[in-house]
């Protein structure tokens, strides 16, 4: 101990020495022992903040530092006497010997401690009169008011800064004086501190607004410079929240803040035991959404606020929407309805509402509780209301007061906690354990009544289950509630459970489509009669998927309604009696057609019952798609025949009513479906099935088939496993080719909707070039708020004017793009001058277009001036090109500007008025080739580049002279030079001209331009005629270049029209965090990896031109050395951040969030000028309103005066945004409508580890004020003498210690993440979230301020019409910013960018199934916080979680759609591990969803096209690409059966059967589908879409050679192994891909790893099969026939095999190659131990791939599909050349024997080296012996029987798949195994396949390692885009690092 005391000493000593290791944001140190007071201390917030300010005044006064010091130990003592918490011993340790050091250095000896508190007034004097404090906010205020600090922000920040830091010291002092003094008598204290210093202390403490913790609205805190509490509908928010007439009175000693008024909030604190943390949130959270929407109606009267009753009429509903639906579902009357529900009442229920769900933790998943836990306060609420005083709720009273969360939340807590600790880590059976859906569903049932009020703990809601035991001798049984309303089985069945509909339509469609065929097409009366047989197979699959019911539900009949569990019955016993029926009839009916009477009676009533019932369900089905019908129905709800007739149709849950679309949106889907559907039947029966008929038929004929092994089951059943093996593929492609026509449909249908929407308008730089001159006015028709004047001009027919104006207010948006571009370091200086746009606010008569518009078009204007004829003929020519004659027009102008402006003398301005009126006449006459000389045009344009030259500089003397000689240069070339013009007219001004010009008057009076415009026109002119190269290539940057084109066009799309920032909906981003990279550290960028290669060098290499921006930007060369840059802190900072910003890391994801808040800053700032944006309606409506005028001519006047209001406004100022970031009203509505919350969720822990990503974190906090933090704080307390945790949900933001400051601190029930991670970590801080809206951002993405522009008009998305149902979660378009950096990440990128544009653009419309796929989408946060939340979180089943918040949605009757004028930025995995693992996720995901209640409903409850769309956009999409692996399998294990057992031969040589339409068609589709074709096809219609029909050819081929078809049918493979584990054994899991470069090469050893069982083992068996195939198949067409036959096959095997390895960097490098080899050697015989993982030892990765093996139902299943690979010995035993012609069933066993063998000899030759230590000799000797008799055994078998050479390879076909049976066998029963000993054999027989496998792929690596343009050439093939980039990859992978000194 005293070594860790010595440590914390010697931290303590730093800190207050100031010898730290790190900076914050303002360059202050950070750290220190202020940053590190334990946790269990942080219930005072005092300590940290005294010794922060110890540390600040340590140099000033060490006596006062030091009892500083004392009095913060003191409060440590106070808090923990024991020093029990965690930290606290060690922290109060080297606290005291601080002390002591201080007491040391003290001259004098000893310490009267009766003067510290005099000494502490005294100081604060002293510190008061130093700081100048008086005077400090006067100052900065000035600054602020006075618009300076615009153009010198960092002495406003500096201000600012120093005001904080000394009123925070001021207060700790203030603080500590306080307390010290309460030890005295009031007559001592009173000596001590005068009543006038408290004044002044209570003064100081008021100016502290800043100090005093708030979120975005001061509350709680005094508002001196936040202006958003001046705003009217904040004050009108707030004073709405003040105690009202009637409510009860608090108790006098309830503390208030002296800064506001007693509230609602405090009166439900007081009675509900709400923590304060709560309240204050809450109270903000309330506030922010009433005034936002007393904002949208109008803004109230300033001087008196209110809000108006429909704002708070909107809230209330909105909030309480869920509740009210839930009382009508239980019909319980509303807890309000009889209450007289005034607007206060209604503001009342809304902040209970808003308490409970902000502190109810984990308990906010299951919202019909909160409902439950609102109806009962609410009723306790009312009776409470009754009183004439307030006081505590009977329901919340505990032994220490009032706690809502201890009585009311811990105890569903504890039983939710105790459930999930039950499921083991997600390893248990769903069935075993209530989820949250579970809990939530209880709340379902009027049942859930009887839990009363208070709860009743005896319930069986509340039993909790025994914690599960490893020892089998002890017993779980216990009282246990078992699961609600479903349970999730793992089951394939699930898929037909839930998608009954769709499987019996497909079968019955089979059926019908196969008698039809057998029945040659004819449709007779036969073939009808077989056709009506459909009827019975209906009936009998309806009764299969009742069945089903009865079994799911197993586990759940004692919680379901008793009304719920009878329909299960009754629907079974309904199915059993008419599936008997329809079959007893229809097979009755056939019988009496076959005999002799041709009537039958039977028949009849059989078609007629199947008639009634055919049309009965359509009748329902058709009327179920009107929503008028829907109405009706839910208004007859009371009817007994309208219930029953409903309970019988579908199951009746509280979600999932009402689930119908408007008839036009059915209609749309219906047709769409019915296309895919007629194509799809179409190729099934032309080209599936009838070619099969006449093969069928020949084989069911053939008799005597000879078969070459012993049969068992093919006797007299017509060849039926022959047909099977026929028929099956071709089934299964039946089964899953409907997706594939659905691929091509919906490809197709999203192009037309894409090219309808305009996307892909503006595809390149030169359409932008093109179509400039239109974006101001698409801009301002979209974008920008409607204009009076604007509407004016456009009336009035004022072109020009309008274009101008346009312009003008389009070029600071405009501007403001470019300036981000530039700072991202995407162009460069000259491209972003090049880009500007003049501001269009001066005199000139034209709109002035940005320079790379115009450069050079001034030079080639000239030189056709110098080719023309004539004028007419120059004037056509130049007007060829509209911006050459902009430039043309433009110079003419601007040139007279300047020279008006320059010239002071009357004879200048004479004679250029005299000029231009020569040229005007001229060109009026057309003679302007004979007034002037054109070809010395480029002499006069050399002089006035002279004059724009000199004047462009800052004015000297010497300037200025040098102006007036080029003045007077211009005027001789133009006068005797280039004029021609007849002087006889105007002789006299001319002859003035002249005479001035001789005596020297002319020009002599040159005033300098100062102003600002004339300045920037002087440079631009200047610009025009220097720059000589065309800017056609600007930006050249490909990202700049992409960003641009899409933002412009963009313009041109439909989109709701924007409202003013004041107006527009208020919203929230959301990002969670765990532990990726915040900010890449020095550390990381400058660590070389095996071959050199730093990620600084790579990101060098791989963006060359924005590193050269990069290093312009912060001043220096482009040949820079980084180590300069290094030694800089400043430019080390800023070097982080350009390398953070290009990788997937938190920083570029809060960047790019942040720039809403900028682009709304610029919004509002611009805004402010425009009288609100008011159009001549909302004028109007305001001077009817709020004027009272109630005359059309009042109206009209006031509408006039608006305008001259407007107009009166300078354009300039009205487009001027400098300084617009540092405007406090414009940061007021920014903060105010956007709030920015990262959810980091271990921050706390980080910080208390000191790890680098809580100081990154720290670190954007301090750059990013909108920055909010939410995070886990775990703090340690004492409870009866044990050490117990306390959770607590804490909102911190950036303060101006470099720190983070606490916000809200929010207690938690317990451990919050009970499920999965990531929801769990987004559920505790989405109470800090604000506004309406939600947008959910991962921290991988990016955003950018031009789209951020837009995100006004997405939000009122939700107020336009989508259907009948308001929009609930808005879809927003991804852009993949990954793809260019290889051909993986590029594969990603377009197949990412194809499903999140064109497939959610179909999903969304006309198909209204999209859902929820993750991020960027934004949600109606009111809507899904009060159900449920925006994603779910039960372990393991909800490890997608995002998903089900789209399923939650629409089952809630929400709409989810898909917008695409707005994007944001998506990083994806790059690396193939990388992809793999993320799609094993993804997956594995989906295989957990089949087994959700969620798709079962939404599968049982849409209409069935809408069904459809569902399943093939969700788990069908698996399911399918599964079906295709599978389809493989059944085709080769079909040929292996024909093949081995002689029927194949024998049939072909009979008749030609096996080669056919049929199976050709059912191959090519498979194989089609394999490598991604129809994955490729929406993929190319999106190129086409947006890049143009040849760059999409271009990237198709270009991806081809990239073999994107072996990553694809790779990819196949990943998705169907986790897909089908998943459902058959559970595991799915979240996998950490690491998002980072890949640029390493990965070992052969961690990629057989990955793949090995996922892959590996399924491309040997497919090679198994085909060499089987290859070896004893018949095949008359030989070789070229085989391989047309199985090159699918083939490419399958093959990819799966070494794709790994194509796709490894410097996979086929020889030296790699052999360290490889090495490496897996060591791995694959390292025998490990405990505690070893499965990356070091082969023994304990084999444990790890085997654990997801636990059910018996899995194992069974395992030793099922294991039987499979005991064909191959049973075929191949009777091929052999030794048994001859028998098919003896003794053949096979005699095989058995010799495995037998085999494995004896196996088991001697790895017999245990442990157990034969005391006997090495015998067993070599033994080895020895057995290895020569075996030898010897061969040789007598091949000299004196029939056994050859060939027999001996064959043999190893036959044992080597038995031995696989067996191991796979074993390893299903490994419990069994180990009992009876027999593990480590299977344990050694398994290394050995694993070893003889890796062999076998390594071999061929090996081998093309030896070539070393294999490797060239597979380098290549990697990087190809950043090849184009002018990347050299091959010396970055060679290790030849240029850069070598780093």
């Amino acid at each position: 101990m005293s070594h860790v005391g010595h440590l914390w000493e010697r931290l303590v000593r730093a800190a207050l020495r100031r010898e730290r290791t790190g900076t914050d944001a303002y360059g202050r140190p950070t750290g220190g022992i202020a940053g590190n007071v334990p946790s269990s201390l942080s219930n005072s917030r005092d300590i940290d903040p005294i010794l922060r300010a110890a540390d600040e005044i340590q140099d000033e006064d060490p006596t006062i530092s030091r009892i500083l010091c004392e009095h913060a130990y003191t409060l440590a003592q106070n808090l923990d006497p024991n020093s029990e918490g965690r930290g606290v011993l060690q922290f109060k340790t080297g606290l005291m010997s601080i002390i002591k050091q201080k007491l040391a250095k003290k001259e004098g000896g000893v310490t009267d401690r009766s003067q510290d508190i005099s000494r502490l007034r005294d100081f604060y004097k002293l510190y008061r009169e130093k700081n100048n404090v008086d005077k400090l906010r006067e100052e900065e205020m000035e600054l602020r008011e006075s618009g300076a600090f615009s153009g010198n922000f960092r002495e406003l920040e500096r201000k600012t800064l120093k005001r904080k830091r000394v009123f925070a010291t001021l207060k700790v002092l203030g603080t500590v004086l306080e307390q010290l003094t309460k030890e005295l008598s009031p007559e001592e204290a009173e000596g001590l501190i005068p009543e006038e210093l408290k004044r002044v202390i209570e003064s100081d403490a008021a100016m502290t607004e800043d100090l005093i913790a708030y979120n975005i609205i001061p509350l709680d805190a005094p508002a001196i410079t936040n202006a958003i509490t001046s705003f009217p509908e904040v004050r009108a928010a707030i004073s709405s929240l003040k105690y009202y007439r009637g409510l009860p009175k608090l108790p006098a000693n309830f503390p208030i803040p002296a800064t506001r008024s007693a509230d609602i909030l405090d009166f439900l604190h007081y009675v509900f035991g709400f923590q304060k943390g709560n309240v204050s949130n809450q109270r903000e959270n309330i506030v922010n959404l009433l005034s936002n929407e007393q904002s949208r109606l109008g803004i109230p009267d300033d001087h008196e606020p209110k809000l108006d009753e429909t704002a708070v009429e909107r809230v209330f509903l909105k909030s309480l929407d869920n509740y009210i639906k839930w009382c009508t579902y239980l019909d319980i009357p509303l807890m309000w309805s009889n209450l007289d529900l005034s607007k206060e009442k209604k503001i009342l229920f809304i902040s209970l509402y808003f308490l409970i769900w902000g502190e109810a933790a984990n308990i906010r998943y299951l919202p019909e509780c909160l409902c439950y836990i609102f109806h009962r306060m609410g009723e306790e609420l009312d009776e409470l209301l009754r009183q004439q005083l307030a006081k505590p709720a009977d329901s919340c009273v505990t032994e220490n007061g009032v706690s809502f969360l201890e009585q009311v939340i811990c105890p569903l807590y504890d039983v939710i906690a105790a459930e999930a600790a039950n499921n083991n880590d997600g390893k248990e059976p769903h069935s075993t354990w209530r989820n949250y859906d579970d809990f939530n569903e209880y709340f379902w049932s009027p049942s859930c009544l009887k839990l009363l009020w208070p709860f009743d703990r005896h319930s069986s809601f509340f039993w909790k289950p025994t914690p599960r035991t490893k020892n089998i001798l002890k017993s779980n049984v216990t009282k246990r509630r078992g699961k609600t309303s479903f349970v999730e089985h793992r089951t394939f069945f699930h898929l037909y459970h839930s998608f009954h509909r769709l499987w019996i339509f497909l079968f019955m469609m089979f059926q019908a489509l196969t008698i039809i065929a057998f029945n040659d097409g004819n449709l007779d009366s036969k073939t009808i009669r077989e056709v009506l047989s459909l009827g019975p197979t209906f009936f009998i699959m309806k009764l299969f998927q009742s069945a089903l019911d009865i079994v799911v539900m197993y586990g759940a009949y004692s919680t379901t309604r008793l009304l719920a569990v009878s329909r299960i019955f009754v629907r079974f016993i309904w199915f059993s009696f008419a599936t008997i029926f329809i079959c007893f009839l229809y097979v009755k009916g056939l019988q009496e057609k076959t005999s002799s009477n041709s009537e039958s009676i039977i028949f009849k009533i059989y078609i007629i019952v199947l008639g009634i019932y055919t049309g009965i369900q359509f009748f329902w089905s058709s009327l179920s798609r009107l929503p008028s019908c829907h109405r009706l129905f839910n208004q007859c709800d009371d009817w007994s025949l309208v219930r029953l007739i409903k309970w019988m149709h579908q199951e009746h849950y509280y979600v999932g009513r009402g689930m119908y679309e408007a008839t036009t949106d059915y209609i749309m889907y219906m047709l769409f479906w019915l296309v895919v559907l007629g194509g799809k039947f179409s190729f099934a029966y032309f080209l599936q099935i009838r070619p099969l008929v006449k093969p069928t038929r020949d084989i069911i004929d053939i008799k005597d088939v000879r078969y070459s092994w012993h049969d068992f089951v093919s006797k007299n059943n017509h060849n039926a496993l022959t047909v099977a093996s026929l028929w099956a593929p071709v089934f299964c492609i039946y089964l899953l080719d409907i997706h594939i026509f659905y691929t091509i449909i919906s490809a197709v249908v999203g192009f037309l909707l894409g090219a309808r929407d305009r996307l892909g308008e503006i595809r390149s730089l030169g359409a932008v070039h093109k179509l400039f001159e239109k974006f101001p006015e698409a801009f301002m028709d979209n974008l920008h708020i409607p204009l009076a004047n604007r509407d004016t001009l456009r009336i009035t027919g004022q072109v020009l004017q309008k274009n101008k104006f346009d312009a003008a207010r389009f070029s600071p948006f405009w501007n403001e793009i470019v300036k981000n571009l530039r700072e991202e370091d995407y162009i460069t200086n000259l491209e972003m001058e090049l880009l500007l746009m003049p501001t269009n606010s001066g005199t000139v008569p034209m709109v002035q277009w940005p320079l790379f518009l115009l450069a050079s078009k001034i030079f080639l204007a000239k030189d056709i001036a110098g080719e023309s004829d004539s004028q007419e003929e120059l004037w056509d020519r130049i007007s060829r090109d509209d911006y050459m004659k902009y430039a043309v027009e433009e110079c003419f102008y601007t040139i007279k500007l300047i020279l008006t402006s320059i010239l002071a003398d009357d004879d200048g301005k004479l004679w250029v008025e005299r000029i231009y009126e020569d040229i005007r006449g001229s060109m009026v006459k057309r003679s302007i080739h004979i007034d002037f000389q054109l070809k010395k045009l480029a002499l006069v344009i050399q002089k006035v580049t002279a004059l724009t030259g000199i004047l462009k500089e800052v004015g000297t003397p010497e300037l200025e002279s040098g102006a007036v000689n080029a003045a007077l240069d211009l005027y001789d070339v133009i006068q005797l030079d280039f004029f021609n013009v007849n002087m006889r007219e105007n002789y006299a001004t001319w002859n003035m001209l002249l005479k001035a010009r001789k005596e020297g008057r002319l020009f002599s009076k040159l005033k300098w331009p100062r102003d600002p415009e004339l300045r920037s026109q002087i440079r631009r002119l200047h610009s025009l005629f220097t720059i000589k190269d065309s800017a056609v290539n600007v930006p050249k940057n490909l990202e700049a270049r992409r960003r641009l084109q899409f933002f412009t066009n963009s313009l041109f799309m439909s989109m709701p029209r924007t409202k003013p920032v004041r107006e527009m909906l208020s919203f929230s981003v959301f990002t969670p965090y765990y532990s990726e990279t915040v900010l890449y550290s020095m550390k990381e960028l400058l660590k070389k990896n095996e071959d050199g290669i730093s990620i600084l060098f790579y990101l060098q290499k791989i963006y060359p031109d924005e590193w050269k921006n990069f290093l312009a930007r912060i001043g220096r060369d482009e040949n820079t050395h980084e180590a300069d840059l290094i030694d800089n802190d400043d430019e080390n900072l800023e070097l982080r951040f350009w390398a953070s910003y290009r990788g997937q890391t938190l920083a570029r994801t809060v960047r790019g969030m942040m720039y809403y808040r900028k682009a709304l800053m610029l919004q509002a700032y611009l805004e402010r000028m425009t009288v609100g944006g008011l159009s001549f309606q909302n004028i109007c409506i305001v001077a009817i309103c709020h004027f009272g005028f109630n005359c059309m001519s009042h109206v009209l006047i006031f509408y006039m005066a608006m305008l001259d209001i407007e107009a009166a406004v300078p354009t300039t100022e009205a487009t001027d945004i400098k300084g617009f970031e540092f405007s406090p009203e414009a940061r007021a509505h920014a903060d105010l409508k956007f709030t920015y919350v990262v959810t980091c969720q271990i921050y706390g822990r980080q910080k208390e580890e000191q790890k680098p990503e809580a100081a990154d974190i720290a670190l954007l906090l301090q750059r990013n004020e909108a920055l909010r933090v939410a995070f886990i704080d775990e703090v340690e307390t004492l409870t009866d003498g044990k050490v117990h945790k306390e959770f607590y949900s804490k909102l911190v933001k950036g303060d101006i210690n470099g720190k983070d400051k606490e916000v809200y601190s929010i207690k938690l029930p317990g451990n919050p993440k009970l499920g999965e991670g990531k929801p769990e970590n987004q559920n505790h801080a989405i109470v800090f979230t604000r506004g309406n809206a939600v947008q959910t951002i991962d921290m991988n993405q990016d955003n950018y301020f031009e789209e951020a522009l837009k995100m006004r008009n997405l939000l009122e998305e939700f107020h336009a019409y989508h259907g009948i149902r308001p929009a609930t979660i808005l879809g927003v378009r991804e852009h993949v910013f990954t793809g260019s950096v290889s051909s993986l990440a590029s594969f990603m990128s377009n197949q990412e960018t194809s499903f999140v544009t064109l497939g959610q653009r179909v999903l969304a419309s006309p198909l209204k199934v999209r859902m929820h796929y993750g991020h960027p989408d934004v949600f109606d946060r009111v809507f899904h916080i009060t159900r449920g939340g925006i994603s779910k979180a039960s372990r393991v089943i909800n490890i997608s979680e995002d998903i089900y918040a789209g399923f939650n949605s629409t089952l809630r009757q929400g709409n989810i759609t898909h917008h695409e004028y707005i994007q944001v930025g998506k990083g994806r995995d790059v690396g193939l591990n990388q992809i793999a693992l993320f799609e094993g996720k993804v997956a594995g995901g989906n295989g957990e969803q089949v087994l959700s209640r969620d798709i079962y409903r939404l599968g049982q409850l849409f209409d069935f096209f809408r069904m459809l769309s569902f399943y093939f956009t969700t788990v069908g999409y698996y399911f399918c690409t599964m079906l295709t692996v599978i389809t493989v399998y059944i085709f080769l294990y079909g040929k292996t059966y024909l093949a081995l057992s002689g029927v194949g031969e024998d049939i072909q040589t009979r008749a030609d059967v096996l080669h056919n339409t049929a199976l050709n068609t059912a191959l090519n589709t498979q194989f089609l589908f394999q490598i991604g074709v129809f994955t490729a096809i929406p993929m190319v219609l999106g190129f086409i879409l947006e890049q143009g029909f040849f760059r999409a050819v271009v990237s198709f081929i270009t991806m081809q050679f990239q073999l994107c078809t072996v990553f694809f049918t790779f990819s196949l493979g990943t998705r169907t192994h986790y897909f089908g584990r998943t459902i058959l054994h559970g595991g799915a899991k979240y996998h950490a891909t690491g998002r980072g470069f890949v640029v390493r090469h990965i070992k052969f050893s961690e990629n057989y790893r990955l793949y090995s069982r996922s892959h590996f083992v399924k491309g040997m068996e497919v090679v198994l099969l085909l060499v089987v195939f290859v070896s004893y198949g018949f095949n008359e067409a030989g070789a070229v026939g085989y391989i047309l036959l199985s090159v699918s096959s083939w490419f399958m095997a093959i990819s799966w095999l070494f794709a790994p390895y194509m796709f490894n960097p410097s996979g086929f490098e020889w030296q790699k190659t052999v360290e490889d080899f090495r490496d897996w050697t060591n791995w694959l015989f390292y025998r490990g131990g405990i505690g070893v993982k499965g990356e070091e030892s082969w023994e304990a990765w084999w444990d790890e791939e085997l654990s997801h093996i636990r059910t018996l139902g899995g194992r069974v299943m395992e030793t099922i599909l294991s039987l499979r690979f005991f064909i191959f010995q049973y075929g191949v035993i009777y091929k052999l050349d030794v048994q001859g012609s028998k098919t003896s069933l003794s053949v096979y066993g005699f095989s058995w024997l010799v495995l037998v063998g085999l494995i004896f000899l196996f088991k001697i030759f790895t017999f245990s080296q442990k157990i034969s230590v005391n006997f090495q000799l015998i067993l070599r000797f033994v080895q020895g012996v057995a290895f020569m008799l075996a030898l010897a055994g061969i040789a007598v078998a091949v000299a004196i029987t029939d056994l050859t050479i060939t027999d001996i390879f064959a043999s190893i076909l036959a044992f080597v798949p038995t031995g696989w049976g067996l191991l796979s066998i074993c390893v299903a029963w490994r419990p069994v195994l180990k009992k009876i000993g027999l593990w480590k054999s299977v344990r050694s027989l398994g290394r050995l396949y694993d070893a003889g496998m890796g062999m076998l792929i390594f071999i061929p690596i090996a081998l093309c390692s030896w070539f070393p343009f294999i490797s060239t050439f597979q380098t290549r093939l990697m990087f190809n885009q950043a090849f184009s980039r002018g990347l050299e990859i091959s010396l970055i992978l060679a290790g030849n690092n240029p850069n070598s000194g780093l």
